[in-house]
């Protein structure tokens, strides 16, 4: 039986170190490489092929959506599995629209890693976050399970609320009613449950609608 060849991109070598024993005593799994940056991350994914990328969202060389929007074009095609520590559901979505197919922040158990890996190795989606005050989300769903894609109209209506502009002003800005900003502003809750301003802005970034052009 074949075992799960694992990447482990994090900035941190200690933490490298930590997870590469943990993996490493796993029967069916294998850690076959590590990467500190972005870029790095995508060079080794290419040359050891990797079955899972376990990637950190925040490193050097850019930001972590990007890095995982490289790291699928590859062939073959590893499966990118984000372990962060942002514990927040803006930055979830922004990692699964990016191409991920799963998120686990770092304070997950043990255990919970094992599974989410081997969950995103059978082409399930993994997503575990345990904001505080918030009960413990842990989800299982099939592939093609991540979120819906936002319209161009949407997308501009995101990158327009999370400058800070009104639904007033966006609406003047886009040659629209006001009703159908708001109309907009609801599909944005229902597609990626962003609900508050710091997360319309926090997923922006994440996703580059706030880069210079």
């Amino acid at each position: 039986m074949s075992k799960i060849r694992v990447l482990i991109a994090d900035d941190h070598a200690v933490l490298r170190a930590g997870l590469k024993l943990l993996i490493g005593a796993e029967s069916d799994m294998e850690v076959v490489g590590e990467a500190a940056d972005g870029a790095e991350a995508v060079q080794r994914a290419h040359t050891t092929a990797p079955d899972i990328v376990l990637l950190d969202l925040t490193m050097p060389g850019g930001r972590g959506t990007r890095t995982i929007e490289d790291v699928v074009q590859l062939t073959p095609r590893p499966r990118v599995l984000v372990l962060t520590m942002h514990d927040d559901a803006a930055s979830m979505q922004a990692a699964l629209l990016a191409g991920a197919s799963g998120y686990i922040v770092k304070k997950a158990a043990d255990v919970e890693l094992l599974t989410a890996i081997r969950a995103v190795h059978h082409g399930r989606t993994f997503v575990n976050l345990t904001r505080p005050g918030e009960e413990q989300i842990a989800r299982h769903s099939p592939a093609g399970g991540n979120p819906k894609p936002l319209s161009p109209r949407e997308t501009e209506v995101l990158r327009l609320l999370a400058q800070g502009h009104s639904y007033r002003e966006a609406a003047e800005q886009l040659g629209v009613s006001v009703k159908t900003i708001e109309t907009h502003r609801k599909r944005l809750v229902d597609k990626l449950g962003l609900k508050s301003r710091a997360e319309l802005f926090r997923f922006a970034v994440e996703v580059g609608l706030l880069e210079p052009e």
